[in-house]
């Protein structure tokens, strides 16, 4: 009996072969298979460039039409340049007023500065274009509870030391408790609480 593996000469009843250890019953490793040389549908990769695709082919031209240039575009012809003095006037910016809708129904279009209260009152030598007097039977309005003015293009409160705060909620954002006697700009979109009351920016 030999050893299938190194063909050893092995006696009766061996089990493994003395030269190479291999079992009696191990055989000899097939030579590896030669791989499909024919290429597979998927692992095909062209070698060449990727090519342009030609241009559109092009019948005729519509009668009056623009001769194009290389790129495709239609020739620039110069410009008359002309004085800023002749220019004609820019359209005046209209300015959108701020209006507050209150939670009592009253609206108030902003036309300069603002109290806002039960009975709003001025300080001596304090000069105010708008007193708007809120009804509140449970009195969480302060007499002078807010005040309100315009910066340029933008609106503006500030608390007047009330009783129960001034809280603004812009549109979106989070909720703000105003500090008393500072001012802070709000946006069209927010909602003023003052007391039991509020009023809309818009």
């Amino acid at each position: 009996m030999k050893c299938r593996v190194c063909g050893t000469e092995l006696a009766e009843g061996t089990l493994f072969c003395p030269m190479c250890g291999s079992s009696v019953t191990s055989s000899r490793l097939r030579p590896p298979e030669v791989a499909d040389s024919r290429p597979s549908d998927t692992s095909i990769i062209s070698d060449r460039v990727a090519e342009r695709p030609p241009a559109p082919a092009v019948a005729g031209r519509f009668p009056g039409e623009l001769e194009l240039d290389e790129d495709g575009l239609p020739p620039t012809q110069a410009m008359t340049i002309v004085s800023v003095e002749d220019a004609p006037p820019a359209r005046p910016t209209v300015q959108r007023s701020f209006t507050l809708s209150f939670s009592t129904g009253d609206v108030v279009e902003v036309s300069g500065s603002g109290l806002v209260g039960r009975r709003p009152i001025t300080q001596p030598g304090e000069h105010i274009d708008q007193l708007v007097v809120l009804s509140d039977p449970t009195r969480s309005v302060s007499k002078t509870h807010l005040e309100f003015g315009l910066e340029g293009d933008e609106l503006w409160i500030c608390d007047r030391y009330s009783g129960n705060g001034t809280v603004a909620h812009p549109l979106g954002g989070v909720a703000r408790q105003c500090e008393a006697g500072r001012r802070y700009r709000v946006t069209r979109g927010t909602r003023v609480e003052i007391g039991d009351q509020w009023f809309d920016v818009s």
